[in-house]
Order: structure tokens, then sequence, then C-alpha cells
């Protein structure tokens, strides 16, 4: 089993998690609408999905 011999310190406990970001997520155009939507997802704004009706206004 694989034990570190040195405790690691803070600042380089810290300085490799800094690495770890939420990157946004990228949006295309809509074909129906023309609003922004994430790639394969219905959406929000109109409520179509491959050229078709999936969500309804309620």
């Amino acid at each position: 089993m694989a034990v570190p011999k040195k405790k690691m310190s803070r600042s380089r406990t810290r300085r490799r998690k800094a690495n770890w970001k939420v990157s946004a997520p990228s949006t295309q155009a809509c074909p129906q609408c023309g609003g922004a939507k994430i790639p394969h997802r219905v959406c929000p704004e109109c409520g179509t999905y491959q050229g078709r009706e999936v969500l309804t206004e309620t």
C-alpha cells in the first residue's frame, strides 16, 4: 500500500487543488428561435428538440 513519507504542506496541496475549475458549458444557437441552448438538450426558449416541439407551455 502506498503511504506518503512526509506530510504535504498546505500550500502544496492548495496549489494542486487550484487547477480544479469548472468550465462554462458550450452553447449553440437554436435552429427554431435562435436562442442560446446547450447541445443535445431541449431549447429552454421555445421547447423544441430536433425540429419537433417537446415542451408545451402551460
